[in-house]
């Protein structure tokens, strides 16, 4: 159990499987990667969006989203799509590239979270909220594992992460950790809302990325 514990603090590589694509530009990648990615994507969406309907406070980025659907009027699918592509140019100085996962998670993620989001439990107790703030991050974490091991290129934010991984060496989830406060202030500069889900993830949203590349890399 604690040896466990320990390669999900510390993991530094992402985990690679049967199913997952020999290379990250892969244009012809077999199905069965292709539903493992699809599912991830949809997983992640679903995740984020638990998270927005808990009211309790939504996770970094999408403070971040939320911020600029405040300043725009646009939907948080739409706002979404925008940071992803923003954040693809921040993809150069660290030499990495998009593939056909980067593609499809900066479109899948913005349509499933429009679709999902009028139809997913909105709670009124706090207690519930809570529960399903917690599931939320957990979703998202394993949503993450499955779309980073399809290894078809990360999502925009991902390949942030692994991009400074590569060229620092240090663990991701202490990336993910660094960039999720990133993006939290910058949202709440824009108005975006902070509440306790933002506290939560963005101090726990790095170790479930690792503990939902481990959880996948282990049962799948």
């Amino acid at each position: 159990m604690m040896k466990n514990i320990i390669y999900v603090l510390t993991l530094k590589k992402i985990p690679n499987l049967t199913w997952s694509s020999s290379y990250e530009y892969n244009l012809k990648p077999n199905k069965l990667t292709i539903i493992y990615l699809i599912f991830g994507l949809i997983l992640f969406a679903i995740g984020e969006a638990l998270l927005l309907n808990a009211n309790i406070g939504v996770s970094p980025w999408f403070v971040l989203h939320q911020g600029l659907s405040f300043k725009t009027g646009f939907t948080i699918g739409v706002t979404t799509f925008i940071i992803s592509v923003l954040v693809l140019l921040f993809w150069f100085p660290l030499k990495q590239k998009p593939g056909i996962g980067t593609i499809l998670n900066a479109i899948l993620i913005s349509i499933v979270l429009d679709i999902t989001l009028p139809f997913l439990p909105k709670p009124q107790v706090f207690l519930l909220q809570f529960i399903q703030m917690i599931i939320g991050i957990l979703i998202i974490g394993i949503g993450s594992g499955f779309y980073l091991i399809a290894n078809l290129g990360p999502g925009p934010r991902d390949g942030l992460m692994t991009g400074i991984n590569k060229q620092t060496k240090l663990p991701l989830s202490y990336i993910r950790t660094f960039l999720e406060l990133t993006a939290v202030l910058l949202g709440y500069y824009l108005g975006g809302i902070v509440g306790l889900g933002t506290i939560v993830s963005a101090f726990t949203i790095g170790f479930s990325v690792s503990f939902g590349l481990f959880i996948v890399g282990k049962l799948f």
